[in-house]
């Protein structure tokens, strides 16, 4: 008996000893962050945020450095420091970096905000791409949407909603001592192992005691898809994109055998779709430029003296315009992209329509129907039949009267692989 209750003594243990070193990884996941806020960066984050969450790790620390970007981006990499069951950290590093614009409000969102010396945080007002101030009516709309967004975020953390609101409407910023003393941030730090020690032991509200001493370490790095989403998520490149799909398929479709535009028009429409799934796409601009492509296609087939060539630019036009869609001017083409981009599209699709109806015009070049009105020599008497050689082969043929060898003839027509000439008229010209 008394082995049996060793026994068991021994398996408890064991198994004790197994949970307490697999219940808690205690890693800190890091995850750096330099550019700008877009939907590429946002999908970096959020993914990281879900991994981080996943496996349980200690905390996430981000460390950003950005002058801000895209506020449909922002919002969704807020929504995911939301849902988090982790406490997630972001510290604005290293020295000379700043959370400005997008960046205030993912700093101020975080469980614990930080910044290292010689940072600073603010400038949230919103501006169009490029920098470019939107229209009055605009701003006044955007600017009231963005402040409520703000002091929302500093509600739910506790931080300063006043300063908040001014960063916002007034594009003001402060330095990382500044933001310390005004209840923007939550620690000054120099480095990721300072950030760390400082927050070991932190009670974070709703999510425990942070228990930081022994932890590991796991930076997470970019995927071959985030690298890829950022380099394609900008609605220009995008949109470029889809334009080069659709202009090497058609010219695969009306010339087929060519491969090489067909494939890297497929490879260009796969991508623009990718980029697609991160951005705010109207539905009805893609029909529309699909439309134009139709047109296109129809002028090679219809003689319509380049009414169809009109309605496709049209359509084109109309289609671009409207093929993002969302309040924000990020979300636009920038007319520097969209008017080259028509014109040299539609001048490319205008000239292959072009050059399909030339081709349906001419005159064959081949077959039977290529040797009518062909001119050759008669090497064997015609009476009633003989031989000619025309377009440097040696055919039987036939005439109406009899043609003596060296008269130059005409192809009338081919029956049968015997054809049917008639003599030159001396003076005629060939």
């Amino acid at each position: 008996m008394k082995p049996l209750c060793g026994f068991f003594v021994f398996m408890f243990v064991f198994f004790v000893c197994i949970g307490s070193v697999f219940a808690e990884k205690n890693d800190v996941y890091i995850l750096r962050v330099s550019d700008a806020i877009s939907p590429g960066i946002a999908d970096f984050i959020t993914r990281g945020i879900k991994k981080a969450d996943t496996e349980k790790a200690a905390c996430l620390i981000i460390e950003l450095d950005t002058p801000g970007g895209l506020a449909e981006s922002m919002r969704k990499i807020v929504m995911a420091m939301y849902a988090a069951d982790i406490p997630i950290v972001v510290f604005v590093s290293p020295s000379g970096a700043r959370a400005a614009s997008a960046g205030v409000m993912i700093t101020m969102a975080a469980d614990v905000a930080a910044m290292a010396p010689g940072t600073n945080i603010g400038a949230a007002h919103p501006v169009a791409s490029g920098g470019k101030e939107i229209g009055e009516t605009m701003s006044e709309k955007v600017t009231n949407d963005m402040v409520a967004y703000v002091k929302s975020i500093a509600d739910k953390r506790g931080r300063n909603a006043e300063w908040a609101e001014k960063a916002v409407r007034e594009s003001v910023s402060v330095t990382e001592k500044e933001a310390l003393e005004q209840n923007i941030i939550n620690i000054i730090a120099t480095d990721i192992d300072d950030l760390i020690r400082q927050i070991d032991g932190r009670e974070i509200e709703g999510k425990g005691k942070l228990n930081l001493k022994e932890a590991g370490r796991k930076v997470l790095q970019e995927s071959l898809r985030t690298k890829i989403l950022k380099t394609i998520s900008d609605p220009n490149i995008a949109y470029i994109l889809m334009m080069i799909g659709l202009a090497g398929l058609y010219f695969e479709l009306s010339h087929p055998g060519a491969i090489f535009p067909g494939v890297v028009g497929g490879i260009a429409l796969i991508l623009a779709f990718f980029s697609f799934q991160t951005l705010p796409v109207n539905y009805a601009g893609i029909l529309l430029i699909i439309l134009s492509i139709v047109f296109f296609i129809m002028e090679m087939k219809i003689t319509s003296f380049g009414l169809l060539s009109t309605a496709g630019v049209i359509s084109l036009l109309l289609g671009s315009l409207m093929l993002f869609e969302g309040e924000e001017d990020q979300f636009r083409i920038a007319w520097q992209v969209l008017i080259p981009t028509i014109t040299a599209v539609s001048a490319f699709f205008v000239g292959v329509a072009g050059l399909a109806f030339k081709a349906q015009m001419s005159k064959p070049k081949t077959g039977d129907r290529g040797l009518v009105g062909e001119i050759g020599v008669v090497k064997k008497k015609i009476a009633p039949e003989g031989k000619v050689f025309v377009h440097g082969e040696l055919w039987f043929a036939k005439a109406r009267s009899s043609l003596e060898e060296g008269t130059k003839v005409r192809v009338v027509k081919m029956e049968n692989l015997v054809l049917e000439v008639e003599a030159i008229e001396k003076g005629e010209e060939l």
